[in-house]
């Protein structure tokens, strides 16, 4: 499961920036996998993949390549560690910042939007169950004073509602607005970043004029925990049977076969 590093380091910090998760190799086949996305026109885009501005909806089923990071061996042990070894996988959007195309989004988590009742966070038995979780592999570089991710190292183990006086009152647009504190995530890459739902994160307002940032946003759940998302035919029909089986709704005694290797 997760190295003793990874456990104590998820613990008090909320999230995981893995470096060089993807081999050069990897890294370029799914850049130019999303660059034939992007170049697609939308009404030429094969049935069930369509633009919602910056998002790229089912960009994880476009190409083989993007799929096989689903499941990726750097970070697949924390999913299943996370999940209790019952994972389901909810969706896979490809998120594009152009230069000129920005979006900004104040501090935000679970807790905060859905209550405090809407995701969990423990320790059992020595290991980690947290029932919201996002990976984010990151296909290009994101240079200090660039932009992109904030989060609130710790903040999902608060014990307390955020007062909505701290930390600028949670808005931020660019890195000389970040109050003491609030960290802002420079990933390169061929770089994931795994964190959790109950983390406190935004995003800076992406600054680079001649640079784009193309993350796949992957979000986890247990397979028992939350709403099934429905996926249309189209798309499950292009995905490998361990892709189809990891996105199914199951109960929470059932053991995948994707978990038994």
């Amino acid at each position: 499961m997760m190295t003793p590093e990874q456990r104590y380091l998820f613990d008090v910090f909320g999230y995981l920036h893995l470096e060089n998760a993807l081999s050069p190799d990897e890294l370029a086949a799914c850049q130019n996998a999303t660059k034939r996305y992007m170049d697609t026109p939308e009404d030429q885009l094969p049935p069930g993949f369509e633009v919602d501005g910056q998002r790229y909806v089912h960009g994880f089923a476009f190409d083989k390549c993007l799929e096989a990071l689903t499941r990726h061996p750097s970070f697949w042990p924390i999913v299943r560690e996370l999940t209790n070894d019952r994972p389901r996988l909810l969706s896979g959007t490809l998120q594009v910042n152009r230069p000129g195309e920005s979006s900004v989004g104040g501090l935000h988590c679970a807790r905060e939007g859905f209550g405090w009742e809407s995701t969990r966070y423990e320790t059992h038995h020595g290991k980690i169950y947290c029932d919201d979780i996002i990976v984010f592999p990151y296909l290009d570089d994101v240079n200090p004073g660039d932009g992109g991710l904030l989060v609130l190292p710790g903040s999902h183990k608060a014990a307390f509602p955020r007062p909505e006086s701290l930390f600028n009152e949670g808005v931020m647009r660019t890195v000389e607005d970040i109050p003491p504190g609030v960290v802002n995530v420079t990933p390169k890459a061929g770089d994931i970043v795994v964190t959790s739902e109950l983390m406190t994160h935004g995003i800076l307002e992406w600054l680079p004029k001649d640079r784009m940032r193309r993350i796949l946003v992957l979000r986890y759940k247990p397979q028992h925990a939350g709403l099934a998302m429905p996926y249309p035919d189209e798309i499950k029909e292009r995905l490998e049977p361990e892709t189809v089986e990891l996105m199914e709704t199951n109960h929470y005694t059932h053991v995948k076969d994707i978990v038994k290797d």
